[in-house]
């Protein structure tokens, strides 16, 4: 192996477990640190950004509440919080400083190139303050000018220092609560540690928190003040933050193994994304040589090998490739390697493995470097001494993976095994598990023709994974092999596939998929179908920029000419009648087969494959037709699905859709959980996804930098993928905005863009057009809000559902005469109020109060305000809230803020399972949902127990419930249309 080779090294190296998660106590060095601080702008900003890596943090959250309650009523407070790298400090400082509202809030970390320089970190967490420094005393004022660099002096006395710094926060506190946060304090030079520990120390009668973060040891200075130990994870919360950064398939043995040695340090298991091929990830079957490691961590690792026994190395190499820790499978394997129980011991002794109950080694990326550093003859020693060690009737698919990989060539005999592990293996390991064992099988197949049908399959079993680049490739072998005609028609569909995932829109333009599906007619007229049903997809997506009136039409005029389905027909045939007539004559034409498609489509009885390939369309079919009930139900099942599978191509286009319907239910707190794990995905994979989720969120709350800043980054974004239908979403998400923020000039600007958009169902057919309607009615311009009604009429009469004709009424009042107007407000009162779509009900109270104040009926207008206030208020829709608030104070009222609810008071993850609780689910249930461990599920619940003052889930459902109909009409007799 190249670790018994002498490795040439010239520098010093870190300790073999400095990945932040080895053996704890001072087997760390201080490259685990080094190996923290790199990864903490990803990692931690992550840890932090999303709510359930926190909820196994709750006592330490609890903890950092009671510091704030503390300094908000006028007491000083002093926390360090100590643990090892990548253990969470950071992402708990974030949280106190995510908590700290209505504080002034300042901020250091120590650096370690600036630990030799006196005072550098004081003069970082001091610097936002120093237009107070005139304030202190003469002396103080001059010691610190003098300490700072700001004026020329002999070195000042660093009790004056101190003195300085602690009479600097006092007064800064005077006028507001102040929160001073240090980070990474084990770097500190040691001048900045001394007076701030010494000001910390001194803080009593004043609103101020001094909370350090301090890996390791941390600085002497610290000794004494208030500390709480962070401590690693227990193992539920481990394996739920896991299923939080992986939520995809993968063999429970594996999981298993990566948490033991994951120790418990979230930094380390939110990393393995990133480090690891998702094949190895996802059942083991992937080799742990594949991902590079940062070159000082590799070497460190290597260097901890070096003074080792051959014996040892030999099973330390073992058990890197055992992928499930099992120790019976590796001391076989190591039995028939001629290596006896005492070479464990001095790896044991080192500090790299562990050899009892589990195999376990003291971080996975040690694993990774002791793979990677063996030659390939050696890695196929250790997997043909795996293979006879594993029983081919216990797990014969295990047992052909180890095969495969001790093959030195091409073996048929092994490449049909592992063909015929395929199915099993995807059970366990998902898409990415099957790609794995379809690879290795292309590549030990001799003969040419079956090498080219392998690799067909394992391309397709790769893209649905997520990894498009092992795909392509893939799809080139493939390609170069002798493939029938239909193969290379099928093989081009992938082609065109592939490059659609990669850029939705001018990446893969519709003509191509047509050719394709014309010469598919003739051999494969069921595929045929299908290639047409993608073609019109990608128009979808290439929306405006192909054309604002020519590729959507003109790709569904050709797929009318499509062969005619078999009946009955399948859902995917369906869709496609019904799409190309949407497009080619008007949604009135188009219902009843859109309705027949999406009724199919509720049909579980497909396979899960085919449930896949259609569901999507069928959601969209579902908005076409103002279904919400189909949207919400399709919507979830194409989340499960694409989870349950691992298919991760799929898995951000389907929480998307999901993450739509939370925004149209008022539920908000549940969209930002689902949009953040797009973000994760978004990372996992590396596949250039737009999140929409996140510029839509914002744009509903009312954020309107926040949300600024990611429509102009997503809008650029999608105009370089070519993908104009995300470039219309932008849009309309701006004009949900601006209406809010009571902009309507811009929103009209917004909404009328991506009204003219081609016709695709949602933002630019049905969704824009109301948000027009509104922008264009409120800013005077009459003749381009009937135009924006008479658009939506068109959808909304083919499909008369509530929240169709809830919408169209609502838009309709805005353009009608006084005595049409009022019956018109209270009809989308009434059909709203039978949906769950809460913010559109909110949204018609608020138009029927501005309407009636407007007509100086302001008495009547109040409560239709006040109603609209507190809907908003209780979803988090600021931007709306607001434009209500002001509403309501033009009628003479004030809104108060004791008319928010009661759950008004819960944190958004405590109002989000306090909702998935009403709906009947255990809290295993709700953990499964929302990757956090049932034991956090039930702390959350206690919590909402509390501040609801209620005891149990049936109270907890009578009060949602009538909270929830908060956004019904006030009392009034029913209007007749």
């Amino acid at each position: 192996m190249t670790i018994l080779r002498e490795p040439n090294l010239s520098h010093d190296v870190p300790d073999a477990r400095s990945a932040g998660a080895g053996f704890t106590g001072a087997e760390r060095s201080a490259s685990a640190e080094r190996f923290a601080g790199a990864q903490r702008s990803a990692g931690a900003e992550r840890f932090a950004g999303v709510t359930p890596m926190l909820d196994p943090r709750r006592a330490e959250c609890d903890r950092l509440d009671r510091l704030m309650t503390a300094v908000r009523a006028g007491e000083s407070q002093c926390l360090v919080l100590r643990g090892e790298p990548g253990v969470g400090k950071s992402a708990l400082l974030d949280y106190l400083v995510r908590q700290a509202v209505g504080c002034r809030v300042v901020r250091a970390a120590g650096v370690r190139s600036e630990m030799e320089l006196p005072y550098a970190a004081a003069h970082q967490l001091c610097a936002p303050m120093l237009e107070r420094l005139d304030r202190l005393p003469e002396p103080q004022r001059n010691a610190l000018s003098t300490a700072f660099g700001l004026s020329a002096g002999p070195s000042p006395d660093r009790f004056l220092v101190g003195l300085a710094v602690l009479t600097l926060l006092a007064d800064v506190a005077g006028e507001q609560p102040l929160v001073c946060v240090i980070d990474d304090a084990q770097w500190l030079d040691s001048a900045s540690a001394q007076v701030l520990a010494f000001a910390a120390r001194r803080l009593f009668g004043e609103s101020v928190a001094c909370v350090f973060a301090a890996g390791g040891g941390g600085p002497h200075d610290l000794s004494g003040l208030p500390e709480l130990v962070i401590g690693g994870l227990r193992d539920e919360d481990a394996h739920a933050l896991l299923r939080s950064v992986l939520p995809v398939p993968m063999d429970q043995p594996v999981r298993d193994r990566i948490v033991a040695e994951a120790h418990g340090n979230p930094l380390a298991l939110m990393e393995l994304p990133r480090m690891m091929t998702p094949a190895e990830l996802a059942g083991g079957f992937g080799l742990p040589a594949r991902q590079a490691l940062p070159a000082p961590i590799e070497d460190g690792f290597l260097r901890r090998l070096e003074p080792l026994p051959p014996d040892t190395r030999w099973l330390l190499l073992t058990a890197a490739a055992e992928p499930l820790g099992d120790p019976v499978l590796v001391w076989r394997a190591a039995a028939r390697l001629g290596i006896g129980t005492a070479a464990a011991g001095p790896a044991t002794a080192a500090g790299v493995c562990e050899f009892g109950a589990r195999v376990l080694f003291s971080h996975p990326l040690v694993r990774s470097a002791v793979y990677r550093a063996a030659l390939p003859d050696e890695r196929r020693r250790v997997h043909h001494a795996l293979a006879e060690a594993t029983d081919a009737g216990t797990d014969p698919d295990r047992r052909a993976w180890h095969r495969a990989h001790a093959a030195s060539g091409t073996d048929e005999e092994i490449a049909a095994e592992l063909e015929r592990s395929v199915a099993r293996a995807q059970a366990r390991g998902g898409l990415a598990a099957a790609g794995a064992f379809l690879k290795r099988a292309t590549e030990l197949t001799p003969e040419p023709a079956r090498r080219a049908v392998r690799a067909l399959a394992a391309a397709q079993a790769k893209q649905g994974a997520g990894a498009s680049d092992e795909a392509s490739g893939l799809l080139g072998v493939a390609l170069a092999g002798p493939l029938d005609e239909r193969q290379q028609a099928r093989a081009a569909v992938l082609q065109a596939g592939i490059a659609l995932t990669a850029s939705r829109g001018n990446a893969s333009p519709p003509p191509p998929l047509l050719d394709l599906a014309r010469r598919l007619q003739p051999l494969d007229p069921e595929l045929a179908r299908d290639t047409y049903l993608e073609a019109l997809s990608a128009a979808m997506f290439a929306g405006r920029l192909e054309g604002r009136d020519g590729s959507l039409r003109d790709t569904a005029a050709i797929a009318r000419t499509a062969p005619a389905a078999p009946e009955p027909g399948r859902a995917q045939d369906l869709l496609l009648d019904g799409f190309a007539l949407l497009f080619t004559t008007d949604p009135g034409a188009a219902a009843p087969a859109l309705r027949r498609a999406v009724t199919a489509s509720l049909d579980q009885s497909a396979t899960t494959e085919e449930q896949l390939r259609r569901i999507w369309l069928a959601y969209v079919a579902a908005v076409a037709l103002w279904d919400a009930d189909a949207c919400r139900t399709l919507a979830e099942r194409h989340v499960h699905l694409a989870r349950d599978t691992g298919a991760l191509a799929e898995t951000p286009l389907a929480l998307n859709s999901r993450i739509t319907v939370h925004l149209f239910e008022g539920e908000l707190a549940e969209a930002a959980a689902l949009s953040a794990e797009v973000r994760e995905l978004t990372m996992a994979t590396g596949q250039p996804i737009i999140d929409y989720g996140a510029f839509a969120l914002a744009a509903w709350r009312g954020r309107a930098a926040e949300a600024e800043e990611l429509l102009r980054v997503s809008s650029i974004e999608a105009a370089s993928r070519g993908e104009g239908a995300a470039m219309t979403v932008t849009d309309w998400a701006r004009a949900v905005l601006y209406n809010g923020l009571g902009r309507y000039d811009e929103a009209r600007a917004a909404a009328q863009r991506a009204s003219e958009d081609p016709p695709a169902p949602g933002a630019a057919a049905q969704w824009a057009p109301a948000e027009l309607a509104e922008a264009a009615a409120r800013g005077g311009d009459h003749e381009l809000a009937r135009w924006a009604v008479e658009q939506l009429a068109k959808t909304a009469h083919a499909s008369p559902t509530d929240w169709a004709l809830g919408i169209e009424a609502r838009a309709r009042a805005l353009v009608s005469e006084p005595d049409k107007a009022e019956s018109r407000y209270l009809e989308a009162i009434d059909r709203l109020g039978r949906t769950r779509l809460r913010p559109d009900l909110a949204r018609a109270h608020l138009l029927y109060g501005e309407w009636l104040r407007r007509e100086r009926r302001r008495i009547e207008a109040r409560p239709h305000l006040r109603t609209a206030y507190r809907s908003f208020t209780a979803m988090g829709m600021a931007g709306f809230a607001g434009r209500a608030a002001h509403e309501l104070r033009a009628t003479g009222e004030t809104a108060q803020r004791r008319g928010v609810p009661m759950s008004g008071h819960l944190t958004p993850r405590e109002g989000q399972i306090a909702r998935l609780a009403t709906k009947g689910l255990t809290n295993s249930e709700i953990g499964s949902q929302l990757f956090v461990s049932p034991r956090t599920v039930e702390y959350h619940l206690r919590k909402v127990f509390a501040k609801l003052n209620i005891t149990s889930r049936s109270q907890l459902n009578r009060v949602l419930t009538s909270e929830r109909s908060v956004g019904a009409a006030p009392s009034r007799p029913r209007a007749e249309w």
